[in-house]
């Protein structure tokens, strides 16, 4: 089979969504074997497909940079033990030796008396959220069984919200549909001129400003940072990340703190903004409007940027859902996924990864490079229960390579040992190639762009 003659429909699935011309999705191929289990969803077709529309988008921008266009996109090869191997990143971390924790304690399942409720407590906040909601006589895994066991699994969740921590019921049945990429509003304007790029390098001297977190927002940023963007990950200074998330995922990028109710620093991320070709947004709805930087305001100022939005449960989500904060394992929870993986006992279970997350990761970036390709001057929203109404509705497991035991798969070939800010790390290489140095530490880079 030639290469413009093959046909992944997982992929053609989100090239379409993406905007893509449809006869160039035959230029991706599938090589090679991964693992991502043989749970009751196609989370290999998710995870090739996310990839493989990266690596489409990345080529598509490279062939316009070149002075051609859309139809000269080269013919991209993704291997899939690359693709399982980087799904699973944050499981493959070491950092000088050392196993990173990923799940905290009183993160998990509980058992409620009318089903099961997931927590999430992996930040210091959210823990103490969580014991101050439920009245915990000890932040014991033991004192959230006993304090839930007597309580309806909504009931849990609306407390713990209530005082801004992180419970969500488990739902049995499918959430309401959301589309996978939903593209907004354009400016009209179009951003700054790209010239040619180097080999391997298609957002090289791309501006990118991050404001996002934790995986899926972090994981765009990741790869175009690798594909040669200068990307500035910004974070207000009350809000440490944890040390092993940024080692996972702060390749490719710096790490600066500005607070902005500050006018000093206010004026330092406009100013930033005012050079920038990309803004990635992972805050829940409204957070960023806040301070008058939602992506409208953002395209009414600076109409060339391409400002793509992240949130957990989607963009036309019913309330209270809209504004909640969410993780990848909470809206596996809430979306009735956790429920389609329990086992025998009942018991919910988790996809074999977090592809929620590292899925719409992919998709983000991709969105943006294809938005860049266009000519910038638009927003674009995903979402991870967008990425998980795709999974359970539109996805098929029909060419998706590994399963469990998957022949010929080792994740070895795909393990990197890069110095960083954190030490030596042993870290997933990129489906995209190698990151020249690893990550520096958080919120010690400053605040200034890299000449071009």
């Amino acid at each position: 089979m030639t290469i413009g003659e093959e046909r992944d429909d997982g992929t053609a699935q989100a090239w379409e969504a993406l905007g893509g011309a449809p006869e160039l999705v035959g230029r991706v191929r599938y090589r090679g074997a991964g693992d991502l289990g043989e749970g009751p969803l196609p989370v290999a077709a998710l995870a090739r497909a996310t990839v493989g529309v990266c690596g489409l988008a990345a080529a598509e921008l490279a062939a316009v940079r070149a002075g051609g266009g859309a139809a000269d996109a080269a013919a991209q090869v993704v291997d899939e033990g690359a693709v399982a191997t980087a799904f699973v990143s944050e499981r493959h971390l070491r950092v000088e030796g050392r196993a990173p924790v990923t799940f905290a304690p009183l993160s998990g399942f509980w058992r409620t008396v009318d089903g099961w409720v997931r927590t999430h407590a992996n930040y210091p906040h959210h823990e103490a959220a969580l014991v101050r909601a439920l009245r915990l006589p000890s932040a014991t895994p033991e004192a959230v069984r006993a304090a839930v066991g007597g309580r309806t699994a909504v009931e849990v969740q609306e407390l713990v919200y209530g005082a801004g921590g992180l419970a969500v019921a488990v739902a049995r049945d499918y959430g309401e549909p959301q589309p996978l990429v939903e593209p907004v509003r354009e400016s009209g304007a179009r951003g700054r001129t790209l010239g040619a790029a180097p080999a391997g390098r298609p957002a090289a001297g791309v501006r990118v400003l991050d404001l996002t977190r934790v995986i899926a927002g972090p994981v765009a940023t990741r790869t175009l940072g690798l594909l040669g963007a200068d990307v500035l990950r910004i974070d207000p200074p009350g809000m440490p990340e944890a040390d092993d998330a940024y080692a996972d995922t702060g390749f490719g990028k710096r790490s600066a703190l500005l607070d902005l109710a500050g006018a000093g620093d206010r004026a330092v991320f406009e100013g930033l903004l005012a050079e920038a070709d990309v803004v990635v947004t992972g805050y829940r709805p409204g957070a960023l409007e806040r301070h008058g930087f939602g992506a409208r305001e953002l395209l009414e100022r600076w109409p060339g940027l391409v400002v793509a939005e992240l949130c957990a449960w989607g963009w036309r989500a019913a309330e209270p859902w809209a504004g909640r904060r969410g993780f990848d394992s909470l809206v596996q929870a809430g979306y009735g996924i956790a429920a389609a993986c329990a086992g025998p006992d009942g018991r919910p279970g988790v996809l074999p990864a977090q592809a929620l997350d590292h899925g719409t990761g992919y998709l983000v970036a991709a969105g943006v490079l294809r938005a860049l390709a266009e000519g910038g001057g638009r927003g674009l929203r995903f979402s991870l229960a967008g990425t998980g109404s795709w999974l359970v509705r539109g996805l098929s497991r029909a060419g998706a390579g590994g399963g469990a035991g998957a022949s010929g798969y080792a994740a070895e070939p795909w393990l990197r040992a890069t110095p960083s800010g954190y030490g030596v790390l042993r870290h997933a290489a990129s489906p995209f190639g190698e990151w020249a140095v690893g990550p520096s530490r958080w919120g010690t880079d400053p605040a200034v762009w890299l000449p071009r």
